[in-house]
């Protein structure tokens, strides 16, 4: 399982960033094991349709769920037709959203 979150840094101790389309990086993490690779969000300084173009970026990598502050609703369209779940309204540290998520205190949205 791999684990997308959006982030002000490329490391497991930054912070979240409140934006999916237009974060400057995704922290992708396997919830097991702790190991992440980091993702510059290319779409971050795009005129328009970030979050799409976003989603579709990741829904490449064999990402299953996407922390983030906020993702809007054509984003959240194409990410749950890839059929990567969304969990957002979420701040705080990269590590500690993972831990979260896997002890179940983090729901997707619906």
């Amino acid at each position: 399982m791999k684990i997308a979150v959006s982030a002000l840094a490329p490391y497991l101790d930054a912070d979240i960033d409140p934006r999916f389309g237009r974060c400057q990086y995704f922290v992708v993490v396997d919830p097991d094991t702790m190991k992440f690779d980091t993702i510059e969000n290319s779409s971050a300084s795009a005129g328009g349709g970030a979050g799409i173009a976003t989603a579709q970026t990741l829904s490449g990598k064999g990402i299953e769920a996407v922390i983030t502050g906020n993702c809007g609703p054509n984003a959240y369209e194409a990410l749950a037709a890839a059929n990567i779940k969304v969990v957002s309204n979420v701040s705080g540290k990269v590590r500690d959203a993972i831990q979260n998520y896997k002890s179940g205190k983090l729901n997707a949205s619906s």
